[in-house]
């Protein structure tokens, strides 16, 4: 990449990056607002934002390996930023559950989680993601030194509990948890043939 690229990458890449991430919510309340998500609206509005958090829970994940394909450092610029938003549509996944599906009923609420196991996996998920985005900023990071990395590995964990919650969610239709799933296992398998050849070169 020249310079000239790089300038214009750094210039247009985060504002491009934010619209785009954006640009789902604002699609589905465009949706809602006109009455065009079909005969269960609430439904379709809690699933679309689970979706959309497991997609950009993925792309944060793939910023890493395509900054190896690529050998450029560009990808991981938008990393903290696709985290978050991944983040922002798991909470509106999870408050529009809590308010328009259960009425903010906490009994009932406590008790799907218990006895649902796809709630369950996808609570862990939310409560993982916490320190995370808690955690995602640069003082933070400066202040944990090694920990932060050991901390931010919880990613991978949480991936697999989303995955698990979809599919556990859909039930019969597992062509996109499937996708997901196979994707997820790609991520993995790049970051360990990753890891494996630098303690083989240390070696």
């Amino acid at each position: 990449m020249t310079p000239d690229s790089a300038k214009l990458l750094q210039r247009i890449g985060t504002p491009l990056v934010f619209t785009l991430s954006l640009l789902p919510f604002i699609l589905l309340v465009l949706q809602l607002l006109t009455d065009a998500l079909g005969a269960n609206p609430i439904e379709a509005f809690i699933r679309h934002n689970g979706e959309w958090g497991l997609r950009f829970l993925l792309l944060t994940l793939t910023m890493t390996p395509l900054r190896y394909v690529l050998k450029q450092s560009w990808p991981l610029r938008y990393r903290r930023m696709l985290g978050l938003f991944a983040f922002f549509y798991v909470c509106i996944h999870l408050s529009s559950y809590i308010v328009l599906d259960q009425f903010f009923d906490w009994a009932e609420i406590w008790a799907d989680i218990l006895k649902r196991p796809f709630i369950t996996v996808g609570m862990t998920a939310f409560l993982l993601l916490i320190p995370l985005v808690v955690t995602s900023n640069k003082m933070m990071m400066k202040r944990l030194g090694r920990n932060w990395q050991r901390l931010h590995r919880l990613v991978y964990v949480i991936a697999v509990c989303a995955v698990l919650h979809y599919f556990w969610l859909v039930k019969a239709d597992l062509y996109w948890p499937t996708v997901y799933a196979v994707l997820l296992l790609a991520l993995f398998t790049i970051r360990i043939a990753k890891s494996h050849a630098q303690r083989t070169r240390i070696s």
